[in-house]
């Protein structure tokens, strides 16, 4: 391509190439208009087999340009910088496959960006763009960190992606705060080094996926302070060793689930300080170091099968954590251990007994009809081991009503001259405690109501002496 078949534009971009300096058409008259226009083949001619200047460093920076053609670099090699700011495309850039240094296309509008499988060694900034189509990066190779503060993505076709990004590899950040998207994010795969940074982000795509991230792989921290994400998102078995920050976040997908990080190892949860998830909330196999969930956030339906964590903050008393675990689907008992676990190790006592109450009375309703009249029993009695007092508050009025009856008509001695003197209140303890004899019941006989009374009584021993056995056999197994 020769200059002389080169407009006035593009003669100063050409002229610039060959010492990186920067033509900036926002300085002449109105932006990205005719006069400003600046043929993509003209760009790709300069890339690949631009003029050279010894001891400058060829660079493109363009602002304010009106990119005409489609700008292909399919499968080439550009170790030039490539700024292409505050311009308007006409066609989306092909770069699949292209091996580049830095891209730089901040402030720009664009119907779209193909770059799948493209490698660049420096970092893809796409700050507060304007995409109206998808951007396609799947299996690119960045080394730097990926830009996307500010920008706004829109998808044309509602079986599209706006932002399709799976298996990328990015060497460093994943940059979107303020992010707009409307549409799915894909992320299955991704192996991100740094954090990924959605904060203030605004995902769109009700009824459907707003975040797939299925086997994601970060370096550090998940940020997603303030991000409103209508649809569902899904992180699947993805890894993220650091923190998911979902300070004050808007989850919402009715009727379907709102946050699912099944199988996930997660070092931290945040989910504190917003509304109420709308949809479900699944943590199903996750393995989390500290959860720190508020109860006011909590949906109707979570599912928490087989989920352990270490740390559960911050501390509330269990009848605040307890709904959260009869909202899921069917009886867990490994849920009510980790809950049981997590106030032990704040030495909060009272609570660790109150969760396992509950998981007693849960598991009753599980049980066959004689199971659960056995539970309720034992609930009664002791509440299954984990209320001893309410056994001695049961013996001392059985004891007091026994001694009163038989105070008042002693029953005759079985063998006159040989039964010792007899006391109401020790015949009574006789007949309750089924192991400690005091003599008492083996020589005196009741008959009529009495001796209905004391069958009842020794029923009732028998009943309090194998609920307090069950119960301090739970806590001993316990420690």
């Amino acid at each position: 391509m020769e200059i002389n078949d080169l407009t006035p534009a593009e003669q100063r971009v050409w002229r610039a190439f060959a010492t990186g300096a920067t033509v900036d058409f926002r300085a002449h008259g109105e932006e990205n208009g005719p006069e400003h226009g600046v043929r993509a083949a003209v760009l790709r001619a300069l890339l690949l087999n631009g003029p050279r200047e010894p001891g400058e460093i060829a660079a493109l920076r363009i602002a304010g340009a009106r990119i005409t053609g489609v700008l292909d670099l399919r499968y080439a090699v550009v170790d030039s910088m490539i700024r292409l700011s505050h311009c308007r495309f006409d066609e989306a850039p092909r770069l699949v496959g292209a091996q580049l240094n830095y891209v730089s296309l901040r402030d720009s509008e664009l119907p779209g960006l193909d770059a799948s499988h493209t490698r660049i060694d420096g970092g893809l900034r796409l700050t507060r763009c304007r995409v109206g189509g998808l951007v396609h990066l799947s299996r690119a190779q960045i080394s730097g960190a990926l830009y996307l503060d500010g920008a706004e993505v829109t998808t044309t076709d509602p079986a599209q992606p706006a932002l399709q990004l799976n298996q990328v590899s990015i060497d460093d950040d994943l940059c979107a705060r303020g992010l707009r998207a409307h549409g799915p994010i894909r992320l299955d795969g991704a192996t991100v080094a740094g954090s990924i940074d959605l904060e203030d982000a605004e995902l769109s795509n009700p009824g459907g996926f707003v975040l797939e991230a299925e086997a994601l792989d970060v370096g550090a921290n998940l940020l997603a302070r303030r991000m409103h994400a209508q649809g569902r998102i899904d992180l699947r078995g993805s890894r993220v060793p650091g923190r998911i920050d979902l300070l004050h976040t808007t989850l919402s997908n009715p009727g379907g689930t709102a946050l699912r990080a099944s199988s996930c190892v997660i070092g931290e949860i945040w989910l504190r300080e917003g509304a109420p998830i709308e949809g479900r909330l699944n943590l199903r196999r996750a393995e989390v170091g500290q959860l720190q969930l508020e109860p006011e956030m909590l949906p109707d339906q979570v599912r928490l099968l087989d989920l352990t964590y270490t740390f559960l903050t911050p501390h509330e008393p269990p009848e605040r954590r307890l709904p959260m675990l009869e909202r899921d689907e069917g009886f867990d008992p490994h849920a009510y251990e980790q809950l049981t676990a997590a106030y032990r190790r704040t030495g909060d006592d009272r609570a660790t007994r109150v969760v396992q109450l509950a998981k007693q009375r849960r598991h009753r309703g599980t049980l066959p009809w004689y199971g659960r009249l056995w539970g309720h029993l034992q609930d009664a009695a002791v509440g299954y081991g984990f209320r001893p007092l309410r056994a001695a508050v049961w013996l001392l009025s059985l004891l007091a009503v026994g001694s009163v009856a038989y105070a008042g008509h002693h029953p005759p001695p079985l063998k006159a001259g040989e039964a010792p003197e007899f006391n109401p209140v020790f015949y009574t303890l006789d007949l309750l405690l089924p192991v400690i004899s005091f003599g008492q019941e083996s020589a005196f006989a009741p008959t009529g109501g009495y001796q209905t009374l004391s069958y009842v009584l020794i029923v009732t021993g028998w009943i309090l002496a194998t609920t307090v056995v069950a119960g301090v056999t739970r806590t001993v197994s316990r420690q």
